[in-house]
């Protein structure tokens, strides 16, 4: 069977669209006028079964919140987009209770691993060791597409612990860390307070995320990922800002500012990628005209940076969209090649559909 197709309310055009998006990529990218009330319905209705804030605040006299690019400006009594700080009687407050405590789960996962980063990764020879997976219950965005959803259903009272805890729960076996999630952008004191202790015990500080956060914690992050011989790894969702912000409800300006920001540094470490980049193949809507022109936009900055295309399995609110093809994702690969990247690779292929 081939893709499945339905009609784009806007346009009327026959394509692959998700219904609770009801409009094509096209239109969000060539006429977001036109869509923004369906956006914005889709965003709208995938926070509220979570209580969470519909929109990054931007209360007049609100508190600022600058940990990440949304800069949500807090009203009183309520929470910031990322739903892990508010505004109490004018004092912006962590509801972990302090910065120093994170909301997460953990596991040893042992190497090698399905890492993004694992076809450019010293880990995937450390056969017998393990990665101390750092899994954060908050997000900066709200992908709609996402896979890793349930990180909003994880509480504070229950999935609690303090940066020392979590560092001691690496063993003599333990070669690498990774936070990702939801996204360690969303609690990147308690990762980096983490991180400083596991990178004395000498284990290798890798990060996998959205890339919002603040730049000052940006280039911590990289310095622990430099110095302990890990890295970071982005996740870029889409070039257009529009579409970006259709699929994420958030800006991916930071992200791109952030991500030429850590490609700055690459040639610090020649032997070992410090930075790599991948981007989730979404039926429909993260086709081969956005990945060529985030390709493009790596190239720009250093061709050699590795480029991972995911496949996409229906989750969250776009249950409905199929599987990401082979063809979906070979075009893709080649638009990342034609835009001048040189090392692309195709991930998750076990999860791509046959059809073409």
């Amino acid at each position: 069977m081939g893709e499945v197709s339905t009609r784009c309310q806007a346009c009327g055009k026959a394509t692959l669209v998700s219904q609770n998006v009801a409009v094509c990529a096209d239109c969000i990218r060539d006429h977001p006028n036109r869509v923004t009330s369906y956006v914005r319905q889709a965003q709208m209705a995938s926070r509220q079964p979570f209580n969470l804030p519909l929109a990054p605040p931007r209360a007049p006299g609100g508190v600022t919140c600058w940990l990440c690019g949304n800069e949500c400006r807090i009203p009183d009594g309520q929470r910031g987009f990322c739903g892990l700080r508010a505004n109490r009687d004018g004092k912006l407050v962590h509801l972990a209770g302090t910065p120093a405590r994170g909301i997460l789960h953990w596991y040893h996962d042992p190497l090698p691993t399905n890492c993004v980063a694992a076809w450019v990764c010293a880990g995937s020879e450390r056969q017998g060791h393990n990665n101390l997976a750092v899994f954060y219950g908050s997000c900066t965005f709200n992908c709609l597409f996402c896979q890793n959803w349930q990180y909003r259903n994880m509480s504070s009272e229950d999935q609690g612990m303090m940066a020392e805890g979590l560092a001691d729960r690496a063993n003599s076996r333990t070669y690498c860390v990774c936070y990702f999630g939801g996204d360690p952008a969303a609690q990147m004191l308690h990762a980096l307070a983490t991180s400083r202790i596991l990178a004395e015990r000498g284990v290798r500080i890798c990060w996998e995320t959205n890339g919002s956060m603040h730049p000052r914690l940006l280039d911590k992050a990289v310095d622990l990922a430099l110095d302990s011989g890990g890295c970071i790894k982005f996740d870029l969702k889409a070039h257009n800002a529009d579409l970006h912000k259709a699929l994420t409800g958030a800006s991916n300006e930071r992200t791109l500012r952030n991500f030429a920001r850590a490609a700055s540094r690459v040639a610090e470490r020649a032997d070992l990628p410090l930075l790599v980049a991948s981007t989730l193949l979404v039926p429909g809507y993260v086709d081969a005209r956005e990945v060529g022109r985030l390709a493009a936009y790596i190239a720009a900055l250093d061709p050699e940076i590795p480029y991972s295309l995911l496949g996409f399995h229906p989750h969250f609110f776009m249950p409905d969209l199929p599987r990401t093809s082979v063809r979906h994702a070979e075009e893709c690969e080649q638009a990342a090649r034609d835009a001048g990247l040189v090392r692309v690779r195709i991930g998750n292929r076990h999860l791509l559909s046959g059809d073409y």
